[in-house]
């Protein structure tokens, strides 16, 4: 349970220190820290206008995606905390929850009819099928590692015994950081500020939400920034740590990943869409490298 508290604490300033660290490094004074919290409320307070050519399914896809991501956080423990749902095998029930969401957002940008919105919706699809494999082979190398295969008993038997450890969990963090920008269709892969509509991805599949809905959909894209930080953060946190340890690296390992999402959103551009592909596919490369950093591993570990 303490977990999904600190997740949610996490979602509240993890986008809000993202647009922190952009406008400090660009020179501009910019909104606070919990200005995106004060914009989902402002948007759970209005009502959502539909169109009168959509189905029940644009209507219902909001409220899915969201409590695909809440129930996908049921699964993420941390430290010595384990998770509300723990089973084996529960890290493939997480990513099938994360595809589910995924997969009703993208019926209800086809849902609308409108020809852009098939567009970014087709986009979002060859993104998060090209990301699959990086999270199933990191996983699955730690599962290997281990001995076990769900979040809980990974984390927990994972420990630091020398340099190659100390790198699995380095080139992990790295993963997992640049999935969640995928995930979140953040830059390099998507630019959730342009207003371009041949180049919009997720943005363009949300053109015809508001109110309500809207704000659910923002919503749980912040707290899928804080799961995969949550991801993060058990690398590095031992099983035995006491809260007043646990709780304080949590959220500086949260922090820290959402300044580092802004260093890369302020310093980087946006690649060409044909280069997206590739860029994604560099993640199974690096998850594969993690892989073999297993096989080196003593088998005592």
């Amino acid at each position: 349970m303490l977990s999904l508290v600190l997740i949610f604490l996490a979602s509240l300033f993890f986008p809000g220190l993202i647009r922190r660290t952009r406008s400090i490094l660009s020179g501009r004074k910019g909104p606070g820290i919990f200005q995106p919290v004060y914009d989902y409320l402002r948007l759970f307070r209005k009502g959502a206008v539909y169109s009168h050519t959509v189905t029940p399914i644009f209507k219902l896809a909001p409220v899915v995606y969201f409590s695909s991501l809440l129930f996908a956080a049921f699964f993420v423990p941390l430290g010595s905390c384990k998770a509300i749902l723990s089973f084996d095998g529960d890290f493939i029930v997480f990513a099938c929850l994360l595809a589910l969401g995924k997969f009703f957002l993208i019926l209800m940008a086809l849902d609308t009819g409108s020809s852009f919105e098939g567009m970014g919706a087709s986009r979002e699809a060859m993104f998060s099928f090209l990301a699959e494999p990086a999270f199933f082979i990191l996983i699955g190398s730690f599962a290997l590692l281990t001995g076990h295969t769900s979040f809980y008993d990974i984390y927990s038997s994972f420990h630091f015994s020398g340099p190659v450890s100390y790198a699995l969990a380095m080139l992990a963090g790295y993963v997992l950081l640049l999935l969640a920008a995928i995930e979140n269709s953040r830059l390099p892969v998507d630019d959730p500020e342009t207003h371009l509509e041949l180049t919009m991805v997720h943005e363009v599949m949300i053109l015809d939400n508001s109110g309500f809905d809207l704000g659910l959909i923002k919503y749980a894209g912040s707290l899928k920034f804080a799961v995969f930080g949550t991801l993060i953060a058990n690398f590095f946190i031992g099983p035995s740590w006491p809260f007043y340890w646990l709780i304080p690296v949590f959220f500086f390992i949260q922090a820290l990943s959402a300044i580092l999402i802004g260093c890369v959103e302020s310093f980087g551009a946006r690649f060409r869409m044909s280069h997206n592909a590739q860029f994604i596919f560099t993640l199974t490369a690096v998850s594969l490298l993690i892989f073999f950093g297993v096989l080196l591993m003593p088998a005592s570990f």
